[in-house]
């Protein structure tokens, strides 16, 4: 998947069944499940593929424990097979992750386990190991930094974690295998419309070269996420219940925190939503957090209210109390959540999708959860495809392998890292076929360098500007550039 021929090929088709706005999980699923019906495919992504949410999640394939309590079952079952999809058909990015929700009072104890049991028999409990009820003594061994004092056990569940901006390139590298064109850091710019108001096509400008392209489409799909009602309002459209914002942070500390291989789920913090200590990729992940946003923004930052809630919120439940100087880096992601009731918290809004079809025929997806983003896509493309005149098949994602795109790495090669591995020819295999066009694509997304340690990834961005700027034929000034852009970035990611 090469940026430049995708575009080539652009310049000699300018006609599509499917256009799709949007590369997050949302509008990669759509692509994928498009391009498998066998329809001609576009998807435009005005930054780089999962940028915003998609790459800031907690990490997890899950069916939504909490959704238990606020009755969301249908949420939650459906959550529960894609997670065993996933888990059969991308086996090298999604893994079984144990959890301990560590308990002081034998009465929760019981509430929690047969909570968990009920999350068992939704799920069938066909490929996950069964929760159970444990004593202190196991409870400890499990997670030796969990706090001792009163500590009656507690009560251990099973679900898979991932690493979301892999599994979003590793879907448009499927999707790309199958025909579909993906280009990132293409804008859309505007509508057009035939004599009966109907969007059948846009202009589109390439941010890297300022090219402007006009397109024509049987169908659009808006996957913007918290972008969505600015691309609805360059159709004119405007929803009669608002997408409410909000904004959760993760805080990435030393794996010393909770040294083990399980993860803490702390069923209710101090604000009702619960707290999630999870292992991944060497290191801990703390949050999330729920804040209420009035406008959406591609860089969020991180508020100090966030940060100390979820440090005081953990330190109640570790021995070894993380602190401000333990946080190695924090990242931030936002949620669009379709708003029935203007009166209800951004934290007890359902987290189903939304799709929404205009006066104009334009169709945007709302909400959703990355472990549902098959089933999001494959009920969008159902919609769509019922409604516009082409030879199209079932879809067949249930059963679709997902590409391992890192499989002809040479993991063997000298690292550019003490801490992770980032190698000279890793950098230029996500140039030559992953897209990547600038240092924040390869250390945040095609690598997870800067969301593991922030300030190791500034040490190493002059050495990745100097391979990338090689490979891409660049000179000193754009080295400069990109330090400067890299040094704005880093600092949404430290403390």
């Amino acid at each position: 998947m090469n940026r430049i021929n995708n575009l080539k090929l652009l310049d000699n088709q300018n006609t599509f069944d499917i256009v799709i706005i949007g590369g997050g999980a949302t509008g990669l699923g759509c692509a994928l499940d498009a391009a498998t019906r066998r329809c001609s495919v576009l998807l435009l992504e005005k930054f780089d593929f999962c940028k915003g949410t998609s790459s800031r999640s907690t990490k997890l394939i899950h069916g939504g424990v909490r959704y238990l309590e606020k009755g969301q079952f249908r949420l939650v079952y459906q959550a529960l097979k894609e997670r065993d999809v996933l888990f059969k058909n991308a086996p090298h990015l999604v893994n079984q992750v144990g959890f301990l929700i560590p308990t002081y009072n034998y009465l929760l104890k019981f509430y929690y386990w047969l909570g968990l049991k009920l999350y068992d028999f939704i799920s069938g409990n066909k490929i996950f190991s069964k929760s159970r009820i444990v004593g202190s003594d196991e409870a400890l061994s499990l997670v030796p930094n969990i706090k001792k004092e009163n500590l009656n056990g507690g009560v251990v569940y099973y679900d898979a974690q991932f690493n979301d901006s892999r599994m979003g390139m590793d879907i448009a590298l499927t999707a790309s295998a199958n025909d579909a064109i993906l280009i990132n850091y293409m804008s859309v710019e505007s509508f057009f419309k035939n004599n009966k108001g109907n969007v059948v096509g846009l202009q589109a400008l390439d941010t890297i070269s300022n090219k402007l392209y006009k397109i024509s489409a049987k169908q659009i799909i808006n996957c913007t996420g918290v972008f969505s009602q600015s691309i609805m309002n360059k159709d004119s459209f405007k929803l009669k219940s608002p997408i409410k914002l909000s904004q959760g942070i993760h805080l990435v500390v030393d794996k010393k925190f909770l040294n083990g291989d399980f993860g803490i789920l702390v069923p209710k913090t101090s604000d009702g939503r619960i707290l999630f200590a999870v292992p991944w990729l060497g290191e801990v992940l703390l949050g999330t957090t729920d804040l209420e946003l009035d406008k959406p923004s591609i860089d969020p930052k991180p508020t100090n209210g966030e940060i100390d809630f979820i440090l005081e919120n953990a330190r109640k439940y570790m021995s070894l109390k993380p602190e401000r100087k333990d946080i190695k880096s924090v990242f931030v992601g936002l949620r669009s959540l379709f708003l029935s009731n203007k009166k209800v918290k951004s934290k007890d809004l359902s987290r189903e999708h939304k799709i929404i079809v205009s006066n104009s025929g334009l169709i945007s997806v709302v909400g959703g959860k990355w472990t549902n983003y098959r089933l999001m896509g494959k009920e969008v493309l159902d919609k769509s495809l019922n409604n516009i005149d082409i030879n199209f098949t079932e879809s067949k994602t249930e059963n679709l392998k997902i590409e391992n795109g890192l499989r002809n790495i040479d993991f063997t090669e000298k690292s550019l890292s003490s801490l992770f591995y980032i190698s000279k020819s890793q950098i230029i295999h996500f140039i030559r076929n992953e897209m990547a066009i600038n240092i924040d694509d390869i250390m945040s997304r095609r690598t997870r360098c800067l969301f593991l340690n922030c300030q190791e990834s500034i040490n190493l961005a002059p050495k990745v500007a100097k391979i990338m700027a090689d490979e891409l034929s660049k000179d000193d000034d754009w080295i400069n550039e990109q330090l400067i852009e890299f040094k704005r970035i880093t600092n949404l990611y430290k403390i």
